[in-house]
């Protein structure tokens, strides 16, 4: 148990320190996020060690379960290719620029105008691709207004990250905690629909007491304008998104698969896009693009947490874990550590280690959707809570602006503790 801690603690802690001091390897004209290399380096010391069996993994990694790494990577990224369509052809880039007009000069009107646009956004689609979309708009539009950037970029974040928790398929973390737990698209919704109102409620009024007398200034330019050439394109994009969202929600009920429903759809999606390419005489180089901003990086990111998961189970330190927790209290406990933990290894690894003990959990309902609401909101506490963080931190770091761990903190202190608060407290109640 000691060397299978050890390995995986040194991992984590080095993954921290990989993302906060250099986030990328260079290896010649190659440049590599070290977060996945080091998780992998990790992994592998597991594996040779033979603390985990490479057999038993294999058999895992192939098994007809939900709580299959692979299937649930495929979802995910079926889904994010999805929107990754869209945002190629510039629709959410548009949907942004629609609601800045909208807001004419009074920066308190486009402040909750870009909040609701960006929730409902990551509702149906996923809180790294808008973050992905949204952050350099607006610290381009910022720029061109004379405005401070810091409450769009706080308000986009956090929606991004609250909103997520909506429907399963809004963050990675919320498919492998509920699918691995046998949950599903319609059973999920019904749980967390009122305790993300709530969480975002409170979000969206923290943020704007926060950042209230910044807001007071007019705004001194008006938006750019966004136009979609390829229309044809633009509506075989959101038809696939809406269907294969409204196949996600039925299809618990007929015993579709929803990482089979999210693949086809993509499939779908690109075979529609090359024979359009095709009919055009043109090269498909929206796919490619498409592809090459897949977050593939995920793939060895998530299978070797798996495997370090793994050695935690075959050791009995997993078991120690949900000794510790318990059953008692289990949306309070689950929801306040898996926050915590989040900031210490990230939401996927956690959510990979506590599905492991969530599968001895008595309190399974309550502990499962309890430490949704941790993965997500984990997110806005400081920049190591998840991917979306470090990549929006990357961004910001482009665009020159400065905002530290300690920035970042202040943020997730006022606004995602009140929120998390508030999305537990409702799960106690209707759980």
């Amino acid at each position: 148990m000691i060397f299978a801690i050890s390995v995986g603690g040194l991992t984590c802690l080095a993954m921290i320190m990989a993302v906060l001091f250099f986030p990328k390897i260079k290896l010649g004209k190659l440049s590599l996020s070290s977060y996945w290399v080091i998780t992998l380096i990790g992994a592998l010391v597991l594996l040779v060690s033979s603390t985990v069996d490479i057999g038993a993994l294999g058999a895992a990694l192939i098994a007809d379960t939900a709580i299959n790494p692979v299937k649930i990577l495929v979802l995910f990224i079926s889904m994010t290719l999805l929107s990754i369509f869209l945002d190629e052809l510039g629709f959410f880039r548009f949907l942004a620029s629609v609601a800045l007009k909208r807001a004419g000069k009074n920066q308190f009107k486009l402040f909750f105008l870009l909040y609701a646009t960006v929730s409902v956004l990551t509702v149906f689609t996923s809180n790294d691709i808008i973050i992905l979309s949204f952050t350099p708009f607006v610290c381009y539009f910022a720029k061109n207004a004379k405005i401070n950037p810091l409450p769009y970029l706080a308000a986009e974040f956090v929606a991004a990250n609250t909103w997520s928790m909506a429907l399963i398929i809004g963050n990675p973390t919320n498919i492998y905690l509920v699918t691995a737990a046998g949950g599903d698209f319609v059973s999920y919704l019904k749980v967390m629909l009122l305790p993300t109102l709530a969480s975002g409620a409170i979000a969206c009024l923290c943020l704007f007491l926060l950042f209230r007398k910044k807001l007071s200034d007019p705004i001194n330019a008006t938006p750019e304008d966004v136009v979609i050439e390829d229309k044809l394109s633009l509506w075989v994009g959101i038809v696939h998104l809406a269907v294969c969202t409204l196949v996600l929600a039925v299809g618990s009920y007929v015993g579709v698969e929803m990482w089979l429903v999210s693949l086809i759809s993509a499939l779908s999606l690109f075979l529609c896009s090359i024979c359009i390419s095709l009919a055009r005489r043109e090269r498909p180089s929206m796919l490619l693009s498409c592809l090459k901003r897949a977050p593939w990086e995920l793939i060895p990111f998530v299978l070797s947490m798996f495997v370090i998961v793994e050695a935690f189970n075959v050791t009995g330190f997993t078991g120690e874990v949900y000794r510790l927790l318990g059953d008692g209290g289990a949306v309070w406990k689950y929801g306040v550590s898996s926050f915590l933990v989040s900031n210490l290894i990230n939401n996927i690894p956690m959510s990979v280690f506590y599905s492991a003990i969530l599968s001895s959990s008595a309190a399974n309902a309550a502990a499962v959707y309890a430490t949704v609401a941790g993965s997500n909101l984990g997110a806005c506490l400081t920049p190591i809570g998840a991917l979306a963080g470090i990549m929006w931190s990357s961004i910001l770091k482009e665009h020159g602006l400065k905002f530290g761990y300690v920035d970042f903190l202040k943020i997730g202190i006022t606004v995602a503790v009140p929120a998390l608060l508030a999305a537990l407290f409702v799960l106690a109640v209707i759980l």
